[in-house]
């Protein structure tokens, strides 16, 4: 596997390089130049946004964030806004930056919720349920996207492919949300992986050192019935989806190549889904730039734009993402040292 993840990484940046090279890194560079220092305001536009699936999350965290009684030195801090936004940061960060496979933001996403709010089970279900969503949600997304392009490009192959490729991968999550809504999916699961790999190995690999395949399908089984709520926050992730297309937007507006929104919608959607579909290659490396360049093209702009479009998207996830892997480290380096201190008091 680490292999694979290292071939992923140098085929993910030849690709890079070969697009750089193929547009004209001078024209590249001269794109950039008129586009000046307003690209940074993407940065801000990309947190709200992602406060909005933020508020995707939370809605399906709702149950576990009653009030608690008053404050004891043992109670963990409550789970505001501000706190599950830097959680999304990270986890954005880890999906975006590492090669994590696209779940691994998820994983970590987890880890830190559950500092603040102890039900494990009820917090990896919301992870859970919302990935289910957010799959939803990139299926609507895309679909718009494809019709968009279809008759911006004049029904180019590219189009159709993508097209043809949503429909038939459509059954995958549609089988996972069956499974997962009525089944005992976990249950089964942790059965397999206990005669696999045995009860201690997998305690130890376990987010909070116990086993819960149960209780975890409960939660899940009960979020999902709860349709308004999951409607809530589907609207919230299809929003947040659609307000991203500004992004695109207002970089290739600042980029000397404005378009309208919905030529912007089109070529971010069809992204995305790209983006999405090449998750085994570590951080989407030379995929999303390539994909970017396609449909910008798709859409009539010019290669040199669409590649700075794409590398100002990469150095926006870069500029967030940094510093959201940063804090986690000092997060987690704060907590050992916590829990390292309490033992010392114990013995």
């Amino acid at each position: 596997m680490k292999r694979l993840t290292i071939l992923g990484v140098i085929a993910g940046l030849a690709l890079l390089v070969a697009l750089v090279l193929w547009q004209g890194w001078r024209d590249v560079l001269r794109v950039f130049e008129h586009a000046g220092w307003p690209l940074l305001l993407l940065v801000p536009a990309r947190i709200v946004t992602l406060a909005m699936d933020t508020w995707a999350w939370r809605i399906l965290l709702e149950p576990l964030l009653q009030p608690r009684p008053a404050s004891t030195p043992s109670t963990p801090a409550r789970a505001g806004l501000g706190f599950l936004l830097w959680v999304a940061l990270v986890r954005e960060a880890v999906n975006r930056l590492l090669p994590a496979a696209g779940i691994g933001g998820e994983v970590a996403g987890v880890r830190l919720a559950r500092t603040r709010i102890p039900d494990t089970a009820g917090v990896t279900a919301s992870v859970i349920v919302e990935v289910l969503l957010t799959i939803g949600v990139l299926y609507l997304f895309c679909g718009l996207g494809v019709v968009l392009m279809a008759r911006i490009a004049g029904g180019a192959d590219q189009v159709w492919v993508i097209a043809a490729s949503l429909l038939l991968s459509l059954p995958l999550p549609a089988l996972a949300w069956w499974l997962l809504r009525g089944g005992q999916a976990f249950q089964r699961l942790e059965r397999f992986a206990l005669r696999a790999f045995g009860e201690k190995t997998l305690a130890a690999l376990s987010i909070d050192g116990s086993m819960q395949g149960a209780a975890l399908d409960s939660a899940i089984g009960t979020l999902m019935k709860q349709r308004a709520r999951l409607l809530r926050a589907l609207a919230w992730q299809l929003l947040s989806y659609l307000l991203g297309s500004f992004e695109t937007w207002y970089a290739l507006r600042l980029l000397g190549h404005p378009v309208d929104a919905g030529t912007a919608v089109a070529i971010e959607a069809l992204s995305q889904a790209v983006r999405h579909a090449g998750f085994m290659v570590p951080a989407g490396l030379g995929v999303q730039e390539a994909a970017v360049l396609l449909f910008g093209m798709l859409a009539g702009v010019g290669g040199e734009v669409a590649l700075s479009l794409a590398l100002v998207k990469r150095m926006r996830e870069i500029v967030l993402g940094i510093p959201a892997l940063l804090s986690w480290q000092w997060f987690e380096a704060r907590a050992w040292r916590r829990e390292r201190a309490a033992s010392a008091q114990r013995v």
